[in-house]
């Protein structure tokens, strides 16, 4: 049974403005599918042409958070996981408030008072989806918000932590700051590559959290950029996860690295070994959207992960959450989970 606050999730909270567009929008926007990336100028004008679309839909997210809410689903015990991340002082960020509690998370949001409160363009071809970030206040956290009495006590209470790749661009002082209070106190760390670009273009600070990182997640195309970054010359999915596994790291246990490949097994490295996981495949006519598909795995991961429970029972649980996820608009959860 899952203890009250036994995991910890720090990240970019998103409010996610989602609809089904056309190549034609893909092309005007230069986006790709499959991407995430950071909003540039020309990318603004996207939000309101997203809004004005018929079929908008309007989902709290953020990589780190759908993680956090999908565990929160899966265990059913209130309030087993916090969250903490920057949002603004406006009806998006109330809505986000509102949304993570219903859900059952215990959120301490920093409040910025001049930045509005992050978006998310989610444009979704053919239930494939691009993700476009205008981080906004989810830019503004301050690692003296983490260090307040109030919360730091939910460091101190947390024996699990996750943060997305994603937050490595925002403070990377507040995932040193919890990455060594982890290592000293025989707690699980653990992080995800998250994008592309957070390989390519934050490798540095990528790589001063690496050696705490007890799991490491990712895709098969993070895993390809992250060995092409560091000219390990392979594509091969089942060596990368090795590679990365056998980083130097602090602290006693070994690292584990799963990477998942979309409809293609699950690849676990643990201890110089790889297994391989069948996901449960899905017939193309239920799939709604991947929006989420991989911050769902990572939640039923963990949801398994705080109870203890076998490596194979982890990656079982990520595969059942994210089939539950691709069926449904957006990473929302029905009512109740039923995984045994």
């Amino acid at each position: 049974m899952a203890s009250e606050g036994i995991l910890l999730g720090m990240g970019n909270p998103l409010l996610d403005i989602s609809a089904v567009v056309d190549d034609d929008f893909l092309k005007k926007y230069d986006l790709q599918l499959n991407n995430a990336i950071l909003a540039e100028d020309k990318h603004l004008p996207m939000y309101d042409e997203l809004a004005s679309n018929p079929n908008v839909e309007y989902i709290a997210g953020g990589a780190t958070q759908n993680s956090i809410r999908v565990a929160q689903w899966m265990l059913q015990v209130p309030g087993a996981t916090s969250y903490m991340g920057s949002i603004g002082k406006d009806k998006y960020g109330e809505e986000m408030k509102k949304n993570s509690k219903l859900a059952g998370v215990n959120v301490h949001y920093y409040e910025d008072e001049s930045a509005p409160t992050g978006t998310c363009g989610v444009c979704v071809v053919g239930g494939e989806r691009s993700l476009i970030a205008n981080l906004a206040a989810a830019n503004c956290y301050k690692v003296e918000h983490l260090k307040r009495p109030e919360n730091w006590a939910l460091v101190e209470k947390a024996k699990y932590f996750y943060i997305a790749g994603f937050f490595l661009t925002v403070s990377p002082e507040s995932i040193q700051l919890v990455a060594e209070h982890a290592a000293a106190n025989n707690k699980v760390f653990s992080m995800n590559l998250s994008a592309p670009f957070i390989c390519e273009f934050f490798k540095d600070v990528q790589e001063t959290a690496l050696p705490y990182m007890d799991y490491v997640f990712g895709n098969e195309t993070e895993a390809r950029t992250f060995s092409k970054v560091h000219g390990w010359e392979t594509d091969d999915v089942e060596q990368i996860a090795l590679k990365i596994s056998e980083w130097p790291k602090v602290g006693g246990c070994k690292r584990i690295t799963v990477i998942t490949q979309g409809a293609d097994p699950v690849v676990v490295a643990e201890d110089g070994k790889v297994k391989k996981f069948p996901v449960i495949l899905l017939p193309k006519e239920k799939l709604v959207d991947t929006n989420g598909a991989g911050d769902a795995f990572v939640g039923g991961f963990l949801s398994q992960l705080v109870q203890e429970k076998p490596i194979e029972d982890c990656v079982k649980a990520g595969c059942y959450a994210a089939n539950v996820i691709i069926q449904r608009s957006g990473c929302t959860c029905p009512e109740k989970p039923d995984f045994n």
